[in-house]
């Protein structure tokens, strides 16, 4: 069933090696894109390789009835780079399924607690995954079009994002309006029986959208405030990508509930939910499992990535060529017209195009063609954004100056043409 995927470009991909790919022709491609930003820490590493095939040698599967060592090692790792308090872990396969579970948690929570936890609040222009409760999370309607009421679980609620390029008021100015319309949702939107609000960190699919820098101070303040729990959804901006391990880190804020995927497998299908152990004493026995959960195999993936992330210094890494990358991207914006804003940390860098800086109409045709030329000059990027038209940069986190360089170089070349 092809046609159920998003459209995509017709290349077959053969090998891969660090930032580097190759096609069933031989061609080979700059990777800009991680794969959808789960590459952190390269393709094909040699010690997450090493990791896989001992592991796969040894044992393959034992199901969640058991204990097995990567498991139980993967856990304490993930614990001792997570924020301080997070110290229970539940481990599954993609990040939909970590989605779903940190809501089933937190929901359980609500009601151990003696509550009702009927709702829980999200952000418009978010994006949690493709399974029903995390669709409707999903703050997008383009990806519920003609789902029926698949997309459609009761009691989600949404807020405005903290979008402060297309805000109609002015950051600093605004007094974070945006933080303090949660409030409004919670008085006039809800039974006041809110088991928890969930945000991407900083918002990947709806178009690389970086808060202000007190945005989740805001957040922390309102749910504490409300007895709410706050999920931070780091599917995309953990592990190391936006140049700390985990994007809460840049604004000093834990959540009660983390969740991680993506990168936190090295290439393999791992995710987890990272929660505070009050949060996680709710669940009892039997409440919340899968066949895969803990897989030794992918386990044994996620315990060498995180130690090539600590031992090749990663996130630093992805600070020093991400800073370089935006500064080589403002200075586009100052020649190409068609840049309407340049946003980003670390590694996860947003480039929104609009066809008129004043009135900011989104250049979604023209998003598109600069992605086909790039993947012409052997390079490839993401696009995203509620209306497709803002450029996506998500490199693995081992990417040089010089790779860099050929990017920002391409693009230039990219928007000249297009102009």
């Amino acid at each position: 069933m092809q046609q159920c995927y998003p459209p995509g470009d017709t290349i077959v991909f053969v090998e891969g090696k660090n930032v580097i790919l190759q096609d069933i022709e031989g061609r080979t491609y700059l990777d800009c894109f991680s794969g959808v930003a789960v590459n952190n820490v390269g393709q094909c590493h040699p010690k997450v390789v090493k990791a896989i095939q001992e592991q796969a040698a040894k044992m393959l599967h034992v199901a969640f009835l058991y204990h097995n060592v990567p498991m139980i090692t993967l856990a304490e790792k993930l614990v001792q780079v997570s924020p301080k308090g997070l110290t229970k872990c539940f481990f599954a396969g993609g990040g939909a399924e970590a989605v779903e579970g940190a809501v089933k948690l937190a929901k359980k929570y609500a009601v151990v607690n003696g509550k009702a936890g009927l709702q829980i609040i999200s952000l418009e222009h978010s994006f949690h995954g493709r399974t029903a409760l995390a669709l409707t999370l999903t703050g997008q309607s383009k990806y519920k079009v003609n789902q029926g009421a698949f997309a459609n679980v009761p009691g989600v609620i949404y807020a405005p994002a903290p979008y402060c390029y297309r805000c109609v008021l002015e950051y600093p100015d605004c007094g974070l309006w945006c933080a303090k319309f949660i409030e409004e949702v919670i008085e006039l939107k809800t039974t006041k029986q809110v088991a928890a609000f969930i945000m991407e960190t900083v918002l990947g699919e709806g178009g690389i959208i970086v808060p202000p820098k007190e945005y989740l101070t805001a957040v922390r303040k309102i749910c504490d405030e409300y007895g709410i729990l706050l999920i931070l959804d780091e599917i995309q901006s953990g592990c190391g990508r936006v140049g700390k391990m985990f994007a809460c880190e840049h604004y000093e804020v834990t959540p009660d509930i983390m969740v991680v995927g993506k990168g936190v497998g090295g290439g393999m299908p791992l995710s987890a939910v990272v929660a505070k152990e009050k949060v996680a004493a709710a669940w009892t026995a039997g409440d919340h499992t899968h066949t895969f959960s803990g897989h030794p195999v992918v386990c044994a993936a996620g315990i060498a990535a995180l130690e090539v992330l600590a031992e090749e210094k990663l996130p630093e890494n992805a600070e020093k060529v991400g800073s370089h990358i935006l500064q080589g991207l403002h200075s586009l914006k100052e020649k190409h017209a068609l840049i309407g804003d340049v946003r980003g940390l670390g590694l996860m860098i947003g480039v929104e195009l609009v066809k008129d800086r004043k009135k900011k109409t989104p250049a979604t045709e023209e998003a598109s063609k600069i992605k086909s030329a790039m993947v012409k000059r052997g390079i490839l990027i993401g696009v995203g954004g509620l209306k497709k038209n803002v450029l996506r940069i998500q490199p693995p986190l081992t990417l040089t100056v010089e790779h860099a360089d050929m990017l920002i170089d391409a693009l230039d070349k990219s928007f000249t043409e297009l102009s």
